[in-house]
Protein backbone atom coordinates (compact mmCIF):
# COMPACT_ATOMS: atom_id res chain seq x y z
CA UNK A 1 0.00 0.00 0.00
CA UNK A 2 1.05 3.31 -0.66
CA UNK A 3 0.95 5.97 2.35
CA UNK A 4 -0.87 9.18 1.81
CA UNK A 5 2.38 11.20 2.39
CA UNK A 6 4.19 9.84 -0.82
CA UNK A 7 1.38 10.11 -3.60
CA UNK A 8 2.48 12.84 -5.12
CA UNK A 9 5.78 10.66 -5.60
CA UNK A 10 3.74 8.77 -8.42
CA UNK A 11 4.10 11.48 -11.38
CA UNK A 12 6.77 12.54 -10.01
CA UNK A 13 9.12 9.10 -11.75
CA UNK A 14 7.33 10.32 -15.18
CA UNK A 15 8.23 14.04 -14.84
CA UNK A 16 11.62 13.52 -13.35
CA UNK A 17 12.41 11.42 -17.27
CA UNK A 18 11.14 14.36 -19.39
CA UNK A 19 13.58 16.78 -17.80
CA UNK A 20 17.06 14.87 -17.60
CA UNK A 21 18.73 11.80 -18.32
CA UNK A 22 20.29 10.27 -15.15
CA UNK A 23 23.64 9.00 -16.26
CA UNK A 24 26.65 9.08 -13.64
CA UNK A 25 28.64 10.48 -16.16
CA UNK A 26 26.76 13.71 -16.28
CA UNK A 27 28.53 16.93 -15.32
CA UNK A 28 26.76 20.64 -15.00
CA UNK A 29 29.76 21.75 -17.28
CA UNK A 30 29.45 19.14 -20.29
CA UNK A 31 28.12 21.20 -23.24
CA UNK A 32 24.80 19.89 -23.15
CA UNK A 33 23.68 21.34 -19.80
CA UNK A 34 22.36 19.69 -17.73
CA UNK A 35 18.38 20.50 -16.96
CA UNK A 36 17.80 20.76 -21.00
CA UNK A 37 14.30 19.80 -21.79
CA UNK A 38 13.77 16.91 -24.16
CA UNK A 39 9.93 18.26 -24.79
CA UNK A 40 9.90 22.28 -25.50
CA UNK A 41 6.29 22.26 -24.71
CA UNK A 42 6.20 20.65 -21.36
CA UNK A 43 6.41 23.91 -19.34
CA UNK A 44 2.83 25.16 -21.21
CA UNK A 45 0.44 23.45 -18.78
CA UNK A 46 -0.05 23.47 -14.85
CA UNK A 47 0.04 19.54 -14.90
CA UNK A 48 3.60 20.15 -16.38
CA UNK A 49 4.15 22.84 -13.86
CA UNK A 50 3.85 20.05 -11.36
CA UNK A 51 5.53 17.48 -12.81
CA UNK A 52 8.40 19.64 -13.15
CA UNK A 53 8.59 20.56 -9.39
CA UNK A 54 8.44 16.83 -8.32
CA UNK A 55 11.44 16.02 -10.45
CA UNK A 56 12.99 18.09 -7.65
CA UNK A 57 11.51 15.75 -4.89
CA UNK A 58 12.91 12.80 -7.51
CA UNK A 59 16.32 13.85 -7.36
CA UNK A 60 16.53 13.61 -3.53
CA UNK A 61 15.92 10.13 -3.80
CA UNK A 62 18.64 9.28 -6.05
CA UNK A 63 22.16 7.81 -5.94
CA UNK A 64 24.50 10.30 -6.33
CA UNK A 65 22.55 12.78 -4.28
CA UNK A 66 21.45 11.24 -0.87
CA UNK A 67 23.27 7.74 -1.21
CA UNK A 68 26.43 6.53 -1.40
CA UNK A 69 28.39 9.55 -2.09
CA UNK A 70 25.91 11.62 0.29
CA UNK A 71 27.24 8.87 3.42
CA UNK A 72 30.70 9.19 2.42
CA UNK A 73 30.91 12.82 2.96
CA UNK A 74 29.10 13.81 5.38
CA UNK A 75 28.93 10.69 7.82
CA UNK A 76 32.49 8.54 7.54
CA UNK A 77 34.68 11.51 8.45
CA UNK A 78 33.12 12.37 11.88
CA UNK A 79 33.92 10.19 14.72
CA UNK A 80 30.49 8.90 15.06
CA UNK A 81 30.92 6.33 12.05
CA UNK A 82 33.44 4.20 10.10
CA UNK A 83 33.29 2.44 6.87
CA UNK A 84 32.08 -0.59 7.43
CA UNK A 85 31.49 -3.40 5.42
CA UNK A 86 34.75 -5.61 3.95
CA UNK A 87 37.77 -3.97 4.18
CA UNK A 88 38.78 -4.14 0.55
CA UNK A 89 35.04 -3.13 -0.63
CA UNK A 90 34.70 0.18 -1.78
CA UNK A 91 37.56 1.33 -0.52
CA UNK A 92 37.40 4.80 -1.91
CA UNK A 93 35.04 5.62 1.08
CA UNK A 94 38.05 4.82 3.34
CA UNK A 95 39.31 7.96 2.17
CA UNK A 96 36.62 10.12 3.63
CA UNK A 97 37.63 8.06 6.86
CA UNK A 98 40.94 8.59 7.02
CA UNK A 99 41.08 12.20 4.95
CA UNK A 100 43.00 10.77 2.69
CA UNK A 101 40.61 11.72 -0.18
CA UNK A 102 42.24 13.44 -3.33
CA UNK A 103 40.19 15.07 -5.76
CA UNK A 104 39.80 12.12 -8.14
CA UNK A 105 37.98 9.87 -5.30
CA UNK A 106 34.66 9.55 -7.58
CA UNK A 107 32.35 10.06 -4.73
CA UNK A 108 33.32 13.60 -4.55
CA UNK A 109 32.24 13.93 -8.27
CA UNK A 110 28.56 11.81 -7.98
CA UNK A 111 28.22 14.22 -4.59
CA UNK A 112 28.68 17.30 -6.87
CA UNK A 113 26.96 16.00 -10.18
CA UNK A 114 23.62 15.11 -7.41
CA UNK A 115 23.47 18.21 -6.01
CA UNK A 116 24.07 20.04 -9.57
CA UNK A 117 21.20 18.00 -11.40
CA UNK A 118 18.84 18.96 -8.41
CA UNK A 119 19.99 22.68 -8.47
CA UNK A 120 19.09 22.26 -12.30
CA UNK A 121 15.80 20.92 -11.89
CA UNK A 122 14.97 23.67 -9.56
CA UNK A 123 16.37 26.36 -12.08
CA UNK A 124 14.15 25.52 -14.42
CA UNK A 125 11.14 25.39 -12.27
CA UNK A 126 11.99 28.67 -10.70
CA UNK A 127 12.48 30.30 -14.32
CA UNK A 128 10.10 28.82 -16.76
CA UNK A 129 7.17 28.34 -14.41
CA UNK A 130 6.32 31.99 -13.95
CA UNK A 131 5.41 32.56 -17.53
CA UNK A 132 2.60 29.55 -17.67
CA UNK A 133 -1.18 30.52 -17.40
CA UNK A 134 -2.11 28.53 -13.91
CA UNK A 135 -3.48 28.95 -10.92
CA UNK A 136 -1.27 31.88 -9.77
CA UNK A 137 -1.50 30.43 -5.84
CA UNK A 138 -0.12 27.25 -7.26
CA UNK A 139 1.98 28.79 -9.21
CA UNK A 140 3.77 30.59 -6.63
CA UNK A 141 3.84 27.73 -3.93
CA UNK A 142 5.94 25.23 -6.68
CA UNK A 143 8.47 28.35 -7.36
CA UNK A 144 8.65 28.48 -3.32
CA UNK A 145 9.21 24.73 -3.40
CA UNK A 146 11.96 25.37 -5.95
CA UNK A 147 13.99 27.90 -4.36
CA UNK A 148 13.70 26.16 -0.66
CA UNK A 149 15.01 23.03 -2.42
CA UNK A 150 17.83 24.82 -4.46
CA UNK A 151 19.28 26.21 -1.27
CA UNK A 152 19.06 22.94 0.19
CA UNK A 153 21.65 21.28 -2.55
CA UNK A 154 24.07 24.75 -2.30
CA UNK A 155 24.09 24.51 1.64
CA UNK A 156 24.82 20.65 1.14
CA UNK A 157 27.56 22.02 -1.43
CA UNK A 158 28.50 24.71 0.56
CA UNK A 159 29.16 22.71 3.81
CA UNK A 160 31.18 19.85 1.39
CA UNK A 161 33.66 22.18 -0.96
CA UNK A 162 33.13 25.83 0.39
CA UNK A 163 32.82 28.20 -2.73
CA UNK A 164 31.39 26.67 -5.66
CA UNK A 165 29.98 27.97 -8.75
CA UNK A 166 27.12 29.80 -8.50
CA UNK A 167 24.04 28.89 -11.23
CA UNK A 168 20.99 30.16 -10.72
CA UNK A 169 19.39 30.26 -14.44
CA UNK A 170 19.37 28.15 -17.14
CA UNK A 171 22.43 28.24 -19.03
CA UNK A 172 22.99 27.71 -23.61
CA UNK A 173 24.88 25.04 -24.76
CA UNK A 174 27.46 27.73 -25.45
CA UNK A 175 27.67 29.19 -22.14
CA UNK A 176 31.20 29.91 -20.79
CA UNK A 177 32.06 27.66 -17.73
CA UNK A 178 31.24 29.46 -14.52
CA UNK A 179 33.80 29.98 -11.90
CA UNK A 180 33.43 29.10 -8.20
CA UNK A 181 31.50 32.73 -6.16
CA UNK A 182 32.98 32.56 -2.47
CA UNK A 183 31.03 30.75 0.19
CA UNK A 184 29.73 34.01 1.50
CA UNK A 185 28.05 34.45 -1.44
CA UNK A 186 26.69 31.27 -1.60
CA UNK A 187 25.35 31.78 1.57
CA UNK A 188 23.74 34.78 0.39
CA UNK A 189 22.24 33.07 -2.29
CA UNK A 190 20.82 30.41 -0.37
CA UNK A 191 19.69 32.63 2.39
CA UNK A 192 17.74 34.98 -0.33
CA UNK A 193 16.02 31.64 -1.54
CA UNK A 194 15.03 30.08 1.65
CA UNK A 195 13.30 33.92 2.84
CA UNK A 196 11.43 34.25 -0.76
CA UNK A 197 10.08 30.87 -0.19
CA UNK A 198 9.29 31.47 3.69
CA UNK A 199 6.88 34.32 2.39
CA UNK A 200 5.25 31.82 0.24
CA UNK A 201 5.07 27.96 1.96
CA UNK A 202 2.21 26.97 3.63
CA UNK A 203 2.72 25.46 6.91
CA UNK A 204 2.39 21.66 7.11
CA UNK A 205 -0.72 21.31 8.63
CA UNK A 206 -2.23 23.61 6.02
CA UNK A 207 -1.20 20.85 3.10
CA UNK A 208 -3.78 18.64 1.86
CA UNK A 209 -3.16 14.99 2.88
CA UNK A 210 -2.25 13.56 -0.63
CA UNK A 211 0.55 16.31 -0.45
CA UNK A 212 2.25 15.46 2.56
CA UNK A 213 6.03 15.53 2.46
CA UNK A 214 6.37 18.86 0.40
CA UNK A 215 8.48 21.20 1.83
CA UNK A 216 6.86 23.68 4.16
CA UNK A 217 7.12 27.18 5.87
CA UNK A 218 8.22 25.35 8.65
CA UNK A 219 10.97 23.63 7.12
CA UNK A 220 12.39 26.68 5.16
CA UNK A 221 12.90 28.63 8.56
CA UNK A 222 14.37 25.42 10.06
CA UNK A 223 17.35 24.78 7.12
CA UNK A 224 17.33 29.19 7.32
CA UNK A 225 18.03 28.69 11.24
CA UNK A 226 20.57 26.03 10.67
CA UNK A 227 22.56 28.14 7.74
CA UNK A 228 22.63 31.35 9.97
CA UNK A 229 24.08 29.18 12.87
CA UNK A 230 27.04 27.99 10.42
CA UNK A 231 27.80 31.82 10.31
CA UNK A 232 27.06 32.01 13.89
CA UNK A 233 24.15 34.58 13.48
CA UNK A 234 22.86 33.47 16.63
CA UNK A 235 20.18 36.63 16.81
CA UNK A 236 18.69 34.91 13.63
CA UNK A 237 19.25 31.47 14.95
CA UNK A 238 17.16 32.32 18.65
CA UNK A 239 14.49 34.18 16.21
CA UNK A 240 13.38 31.19 13.25
CA UNK A 241 13.85 28.47 16.25
CA UNK A 242 11.67 30.02 18.56
CA UNK A 243 9.06 31.16 15.71
CA UNK A 244 8.94 26.86 14.83
CA UNK A 245 8.33 26.12 18.47
CA UNK A 246 5.91 28.40 18.61
CA UNK A 247 4.06 27.66 15.59
CA UNK A 248 2.10 24.63 16.88
CA UNK A 249 3.22 22.39 13.82
CA UNK A 250 5.72 20.63 15.49
CA UNK A 251 6.35 18.33 19.23
CA UNK A 252 8.80 15.98 20.92
CA UNK A 253 5.70 14.04 20.92
CA UNK A 254 7.17 10.77 18.84
CA UNK A 255 8.86 8.32 21.08
CA UNK A 256 12.28 7.97 19.85
CA UNK A 257 12.18 4.47 19.26
CA UNK A 258 9.35 4.98 16.59
CA UNK A 259 11.04 8.40 14.75
CA UNK A 260 13.23 6.04 12.32
CA UNK A 261 10.61 3.50 11.59
CA UNK A 262 7.72 3.75 8.93
CA UNK A 263 5.19 4.30 11.71
CA UNK A 264 7.68 7.55 12.03
CA UNK A 265 7.62 9.46 8.79
CA UNK A 266 6.15 13.01 8.37
CA UNK A 267 5.20 12.82 12.06
CA UNK A 268 5.22 16.46 14.52
CA UNK A 269 8.75 15.69 14.77
CA UNK A 270 9.68 15.66 10.97
CA UNK A 271 10.31 19.20 9.35
CA UNK A 272 12.12 17.64 6.33
CA UNK A 273 12.64 14.11 4.75
CA UNK A 274 12.94 12.35 1.75
CA UNK A 275 10.17 10.92 0.56
CA UNK A 276 10.58 7.08 -0.39
CA UNK A 277 7.62 5.34 -1.99
CA UNK A 278 6.91 1.25 -2.41
CA UNK A 279 5.02 1.52 -5.20
CA UNK A 280 3.67 -1.14 -6.92
CA UNK A 281 5.61 -0.67 -10.80
CA UNK A 282 8.92 -0.27 -8.25
CA UNK A 283 11.07 3.14 -8.45
CA UNK A 284 10.00 5.03 -5.74
CA UNK A 285 12.57 3.80 -3.54
CA UNK A 286 16.13 4.72 -2.36
CA UNK A 287 19.46 2.12 -1.63
CA UNK A 288 20.09 4.35 1.43
CA UNK A 289 19.11 1.59 3.78
CA UNK A 290 20.26 -1.07 1.52
CA UNK A 291 23.98 -0.03 1.80
CA UNK A 292 24.05 0.57 5.98
CA UNK A 293 22.03 -3.03 6.55
CA UNK A 294 23.55 -5.78 8.03
CA UNK A 295 26.27 -7.54 6.16
CA UNK A 296 25.54 -10.89 5.22
CA UNK A 297 21.67 -10.72 6.08
CA UNK A 298 20.25 -7.44 4.67
CA UNK A 299 22.43 -5.26 2.76
CA UNK A 300 26.54 -4.27 2.06
CA UNK A 301 26.54 -2.70 5.86
CA UNK A 302 28.47 0.61 5.05
CA UNK A 303 28.44 3.61 7.44
CA UNK A 304 28.11 1.78 10.89
CA UNK A 305 28.61 3.26 14.61
CA UNK A 306 32.15 3.90 15.80
CA UNK A 307 33.16 2.28 18.83
CA UNK A 308 33.40 5.76 20.30
CA UNK A 309 30.19 6.57 19.48
CA UNK A 310 29.07 3.34 21.25
CA UNK A 311 30.93 4.82 24.57
CA UNK A 312 29.42 8.82 23.65
CA UNK A 313 25.74 7.88 25.67
CA UNK A 314 25.09 8.55 28.93
CA UNK A 315 24.22 4.42 31.00
CA UNK A 316 20.91 3.95 29.85
CA UNK A 317 20.24 6.49 27.74
CA UNK A 318 17.50 4.78 25.45
CA UNK A 319 18.94 6.40 22.45
CA UNK A 320 21.74 4.34 22.12
CA UNK A 321 19.64 1.03 21.40
CA UNK A 322 17.58 2.87 19.19
CA UNK A 323 20.64 4.09 17.27
CA UNK A 324 23.10 1.16 17.04
CA UNK A 325 22.27 -2.22 16.00
CA UNK A 326 24.80 -5.34 17.52
CA UNK A 327 25.65 -8.96 16.51
CA UNK A 328 23.24 -10.92 17.83
CA UNK A 329 20.41 -8.56 18.88
CA UNK A 330 16.89 -9.81 18.71
CA UNK A 331 14.82 -6.29 16.55
CA UNK A 332 11.49 -4.86 17.80
CA UNK A 333 10.06 -6.82 14.31
CA UNK A 334 11.10 -10.12 16.05
CA UNK A 335 14.42 -10.31 13.40
CA UNK A 336 17.67 -11.76 15.35
CA UNK A 337 21.19 -10.18 13.99
CA UNK A 338 23.34 -13.01 13.05
CA UNK A 339 25.83 -13.52 15.00
CA UNK A 340 28.81 -13.78 12.64
CA UNK A 341 27.99 -10.08 10.69
CA UNK A 342 31.26 -8.59 9.59
CA UNK A 343 30.83 -5.82 11.34
CA UNK A 344 30.00 -5.07 15.35
CA UNK A 345 27.62 -2.43 14.75
CA UNK A 346 25.35 -1.23 12.30
CA UNK A 347 23.09 1.52 11.70
CA UNK A 348 19.68 1.22 13.12
CA UNK A 349 18.25 4.62 12.09
CA UNK A 350 18.48 2.81 8.40
CA UNK A 351 16.68 0.00 9.31
CA UNK A 352 13.99 -1.87 7.42
CA UNK A 353 11.86 -4.28 9.76
CA UNK A 354 10.35 -6.65 8.25
CA UNK A 355 6.69 -5.64 8.86
CA UNK A 356 6.92 -2.74 7.15
CA UNK A 357 5.97 -1.51 3.60
CA UNK A 358 8.50 -3.11 1.08
CA UNK A 359 9.34 -2.55 -2.66
CA UNK A 360 8.86 -5.09 -4.95
CA UNK A 361 12.10 -4.61 -6.09
CA UNK A 362 13.48 -5.50 -2.85
CA UNK A 363 15.89 -3.48 -0.52
CA UNK A 364 17.46 -1.95 -3.27
CA UNK A 365 14.22 0.17 -3.84
CA UNK A 366 13.57 0.66 -0.13
CA UNK A 367 10.40 2.72 1.13
CA UNK A 368 12.56 4.06 3.98
CA UNK A 369 12.39 8.05 4.02
CA UNK A 370 15.59 9.56 5.02
CA UNK A 371 15.36 12.19 7.68
CA UNK A 372 17.20 15.75 7.06
CA UNK A 373 15.60 18.30 9.41
CA UNK A 374 14.52 17.64 12.76
CA UNK A 375 12.53 19.23 15.41
CA UNK A 376 15.34 17.91 18.18
CA UNK A 377 17.68 19.68 15.51
CA UNK A 378 15.45 22.84 16.01
CA UNK A 379 15.24 22.77 19.71
CA UNK A 380 18.75 21.99 20.56
CA UNK A 381 20.00 24.97 17.72
CA UNK A 382 17.36 27.07 19.85
CA UNK A 383 19.00 25.99 22.88
CA UNK A 384 22.85 26.88 21.87
CA UNK A 385 21.72 30.31 20.33
CA UNK A 386 19.98 30.78 23.63
CA UNK A 387 23.09 30.18 25.32
CA UNK A 388 25.46 32.00 23.14
CA UNK A 389 23.13 34.84 23.57
CA UNK A 390 23.34 34.91 27.46
CA UNK A 391 19.93 33.63 27.98
CA UNK A 392 20.40 30.62 29.54
CA UNK A 393 17.37 29.57 31.12
CA UNK A 394 16.29 29.04 28.19
CA UNK A 395 18.87 27.37 26.39
CA UNK A 396 18.69 24.80 29.53
CA UNK A 397 15.11 24.24 28.99
CA UNK A 398 15.23 23.39 25.42
CA UNK A 399 18.02 21.19 26.30
CA UNK A 400 16.40 19.08 29.20
CA UNK A 401 13.16 19.04 26.92
CA UNK A 402 15.24 16.93 24.19
CA UNK A 403 16.53 14.89 27.35
CA UNK A 404 12.78 14.17 28.45
CA UNK A 405 11.40 12.89 25.25
CA UNK A 406 15.03 10.61 25.29
CA UNK A 407 14.10 9.64 28.68
CA UNK A 408 10.68 8.94 28.09
CA UNK A 409 8.39 7.59 31.51
CA UNK A 410 11.84 6.44 33.65
CA UNK A 411 12.47 9.75 35.57
CA UNK A 412 16.11 7.55 36.82
CA UNK A 413 17.43 8.23 33.25
CA UNK A 414 18.94 11.29 31.41
CA UNK A 415 18.18 14.02 34.73
CA UNK A 416 17.70 17.37 34.23
CA UNK A 417 21.32 19.13 33.04
CA UNK A 418 22.62 21.99 35.63
CA UNK A 419 25.53 23.85 34.76
CA UNK A 420 28.14 26.11 35.76
CA UNK A 421 28.82 28.38 33.07
CA UNK A 422 28.04 29.12 29.79
CA UNK A 423 31.26 27.32 28.31
CA UNK A 424 29.40 24.26 30.63
CA UNK A 425 26.34 24.56 29.46
CA UNK A 426 27.65 24.76 25.63
CA UNK A 427 29.62 21.50 25.91
CA UNK A 428 26.33 19.98 27.55
CA UNK A 429 24.45 20.80 24.11
CA UNK A 430 27.18 19.71 21.91
CA UNK A 431 26.77 16.63 23.68
CA UNK A 432 23.42 16.39 23.13
CA UNK A 433 23.52 17.09 19.47
CA UNK A 434 25.81 14.06 19.18
CA UNK A 435 23.49 11.38 20.88
CA UNK A 436 20.51 12.68 19.54
CA UNK A 437 21.00 12.86 16.15
CA UNK A 438 23.63 10.31 15.86
CA UNK A 439 24.45 9.23 12.38
CA UNK A 440 21.77 11.36 10.87
CA UNK A 441 24.72 13.28 8.63
CA UNK A 442 25.17 16.23 11.33
CA UNK A 443 28.19 15.35 13.51
CA UNK A 444 31.24 16.02 11.20
CA UNK A 445 29.71 19.46 9.69
CA UNK A 446 29.13 20.16 13.74
CA UNK A 447 32.57 19.92 14.54
CA UNK A 448 34.05 21.88 11.78
CA UNK A 449 31.53 24.94 12.49
CA UNK A 450 32.52 24.34 16.57
CA UNK A 451 36.08 24.92 15.28
CA UNK A 452 37.55 21.51 17.11
CA UNK A 453 37.41 18.47 14.35
CA UNK A 454 41.32 18.53 14.23
CA UNK A 455 41.45 17.69 18.05
CA UNK A 456 38.67 15.45 17.91
CA UNK A 457 39.40 13.39 15.04
CA UNK A 458 43.05 13.55 15.04
CA UNK A 459 42.55 11.80 18.87
CA UNK A 460 41.01 8.83 16.71
CA UNK A 461 43.87 8.54 14.61
CA UNK A 462 41.99 10.39 11.82
CA UNK A 463 44.17 12.11 9.22
CA UNK A 464 42.87 15.60 9.57
CA UNK A 465 45.12 18.43 8.67
CA UNK A 466 43.67 22.30 10.15
CA UNK A 467 43.18 24.48 7.28
CA UNK A 468 42.34 21.50 4.63
CA UNK A 469 40.45 19.28 6.07
CA UNK A 470 37.15 20.96 6.77
CA UNK A 471 36.42 20.93 3.23
CA UNK A 472 36.53 18.12 0.14
CA UNK A 473 38.99 19.03 -2.55
CA UNK A 474 36.67 20.29 -5.83
CA UNK A 475 36.15 16.92 -7.78
CA UNK A 476 38.93 17.20 -10.84
CA UNK A 477 36.41 15.73 -13.71
CA UNK A 478 35.34 19.10 -12.63
CA UNK A 479 37.97 20.96 -12.92
CA UNK A 480 39.08 19.53 -16.35
CA UNK A 481 35.84 19.98 -17.91
CA UNK A 482 36.01 23.61 -17.05
CA UNK A 483 38.93 23.82 -18.62
CA UNK A 484 40.95 24.99 -15.37
CA UNK A 485 38.01 27.60 -14.99
CA UNK A 486 37.50 26.19 -11.49
CA UNK A 487 40.07 26.27 -8.63
CA UNK A 488 41.03 23.61 -6.29
CA UNK A 489 40.92 24.24 -2.74
CA UNK A 490 43.85 24.44 -0.59
CA UNK A 491 46.26 21.56 0.57
CA UNK A 492 44.51 19.43 -2.49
Amino acid sequence: MISISKQFLRIALAGSLMLTGQACSEEFLDKKPQGELITEDFFNSQEGAVQATNAIYWQLRQWPTHVFAFIGLSSLPSDDADKGSEPGDASFLSEFDLFTVTSTNGGLNDFWNGQYLGIAKANQVIERVPAIEMDETLKARLIAEAKMLRAYFYFNLARAFGGVPLITQLQDDDAPAVPRASKQQIYQQIEKDLNDAITVLPEKSEYAATELGRVTKGAAKGWLAKVSMYQGKWSEVLRLTNEIMQSGQYDLKTPYEVIFTEAGENTSESLFEVQNAALPQGGGGSQYAEVQSVRGQFGWGFNVPSEDLVKAYETGDPRKAATIIERGETMPDGVVIIQNATNPYYNQKAYVAQNETKSPNGMGDSNKNIRLLRYADIVLMNAEAANELGQSPQAVTSLNAVRARARGSNAALLPNVVFASKEQLKTAIWKERRVELAMEHDRFWDLVRQGRAGAVLRALNKQFVDGKSELMPIPQPQIDASGGVLTQNPGY
